[in-house]
């Protein structure tokens, strides 16, 4: 092992071609987010899982990705950021084979929670890799845009690809979609991808994994479940377990001797601020992603494929926002600036979303590019910030955790947002059967059976109720959204000043 080169040195071919092999596992893993979207109904009907199975089926990949990113980061810097990257990839392949061909409910249940480990091991390390690639600071920002564009565009495009691979192919092929990838992930790293650790590591604190796991897994599952189910204890209850173990966690941390998560991260200049701003950036996107899915689908009646590439018309305006943003901070103006300004983008996306009827598809497309765009131009500079902040050693645990941050912001705008347009529309759409009160799904599923101008009614009544909705959400998450614009504008300032030229990286760090 030789000392880590220069951080004066730029990158040259090999990184930037590494950069292109390491964006294979991100858009897949964040893909599988969202492709099981069109698939559900034939596996349903060929695997015949119950409606609890059903929903694991789901939501146990989040759940294990969530719940395994922190202990994953922290192992990365320990045993070699490569090293964990091909083992992530090994198993993210084959458990895509396993739930490919899973011929019960909970087989493919099992492989679900496999993609999860094995995710949790690969968006880690592919944003600890970018940062120990790349050195000099306008390259690492560059780099870093592509991370977060990639990031978005991939769980727009799985959607879409699963519906598309259902229609001519059966239901596993959105699983095998994931081996050459992998395979060519596996077979190029070893080449292109340098090995990166920490030499001096410290004992691996076991402690440290229960305590993570049983923090964030009651804390997301209970955030996630309140904005369909309300607040019924259970979820509550989870709620409550979770914060304590929370508590339990960064007591460990605080004490420790080798912490998971060290303390001295957030002694970095501006770490603590890109941490707490990437979280409220989340909540927004997820929150109106609550909404905009089922607009289209519901509200305006779009078949599940059509809505989902109706949802990629967006995405043109959100591929440009990271780079205008990195060219803005290269140029001299204040990344401070630069985030508020994306905050203040997403915002205005809020504020189309309040301008919207019943039948206004470019209007909510519109919002969803403008907000999402926003979240974009927020969340690659702040993971630069973040990075950059964060010793080079120490690059794996700081990007679990602003991952785990992103999955708590997403999942807590789901449920702040979700429950507010949920008891808007209970109260907007009044009389009605107690199915139709519920859920907009369940309006829709009584109107069927309904004779000609009741049902025609009730359909009216559900979608204007949604829409009211969704504009009082939309007015909540642009008030947030001003809130974090100016906690940008004051937490930011002296911190995020672009840096001309690249700092050195502690000597510490090894390049195998």
């Amino acid at each position: 092992m030789t000392n880590s080169p220069s951080t004066n040195s730029r990158a040259g071919r090999r990184e930037w071609t590494a950069l292109a092999v390491l964006m294979l596992p991100l858009l897949l893993v964040s893909m599988d987010v969202s492709v099981l979207y069109f698939a559900i109904p034939s596996i349903s009907a060929d695997l015949e899982p119950t409606g609890t199975q059903q929903l694991w089926i789901f939501d146990i990949y989040a759940f294990v990705l969530a719940g395994l990113l922190m202990t994953m980061g922290s192992l990365g810097d320990r045993i070699g950021r490569r090293k964990l990257l091909m083992i992530g990839a090994t198993a993210f392949g084959a458990a895509s084979v396993c739930a490919a061909y899973a011929n019960s409910a909970e087989l493919l249940i099992a492989a679900r929670a496999i993609l999860g480990i094995g995710g949790a091991t690969l968006m880690p390390t592919t944003m600890a890799l970018v940062r120990n690639m790349f050195r000099d600071d306008k390259q690492r920002a560059t780099a870093i845009g592509i991370w977060s564009g990639v990031m978005t565009g991939g769980i727009a495009l799985g959607s879409v690809m699963s519906g598309i691979l259902v229609e001519h192919f059966w239901w596993g092929s959105v699983f095998l979609v994931n081996l050459p990838a992998m395979a060519l992930l596996l077979l190029l790293a070893p080449v292109l991808l340098p090995e990166f650790k920490d030499p001096k590591p410290g004992r691996f604190d076991f402690l440290s994994v229960p305590l993570s796991m049983a923090a964030v897994l009651p804390l997301v599952y209970g955030i996630k479940e309140i904005p369909s189910e309300g607040f019924e204890p259970l979820y509550v209850a989870s709620i409550v377990v979770g914060l304590v173990f929370a508590a339990l966690f960064v007591r460990r941390q605080r004490t420790a001797e080798s912490p998971m998560i060290s303390p001295d991260l957030f002694r970095g200049r501006g770490f603590g601020p890109a941490v707490t701003l990437n979280l409220i950036s989340a909540f927004a996107m997820m929150g109106s992603a609550y909404f905009t899915t089922q607009y289209l689908q519901a509200v305006l009646g779009k078949s599940a494929l059509e809505a989902a590439l109706w949802a990629l018309a967006p995405t043109v305006f959100i591929g440009l926002a990271a780079p205008v943003a990195t060219v803005l901070v290269q140029r001299g103006v204040h990344r401070g600036s630069v985030v508020t300004a994306g905050f203040l983008t997403s915002a205005c996306g809020y504020g189309l979303l309040m301008l919207a009827g019943t039948d206004s598809l470019w209007t909510v497309l519109a919002g969803a590019g403008v907000l999402a765009s926003g979240a974009v131009i927020v969340g690659s500079q702040l993971t630069d910030l973040a990075l950059g902040a964060a010793p080079a050693q120490k690059a794996g645990a700081a990007s679990s955790l602003l991952e785990t941050g992103q999955e708590f912001g997403g999942a807590l705008g789901m449920a702040v947002l979700g429950s507010i347009g949920t008891a808007v529309y209970r109260h907007e759409i009044g009389d009605a059967p107690a199915e139709a009160k519920e859920t907009l799904g369940g309006a829709l599923a009584v109107a069927q059976h309904l004779p000609g101008r009741a049902g025609d009614a009730l359909l009216t009544s559900a979608r204007e109720a949604f829409t009211s909705g969704m504009h009082i959400a939309a007015l909540a998450g642009g008030v947030v959204l001003l809130g974090a614009a100016v906690l940008a504008l004051r937490g930011l300032r002296g911190v995020a000043a672009p840096q001309r030229e690249a700092q050195p990286e502690p000597e510490s760090e090894v390049l195998v």
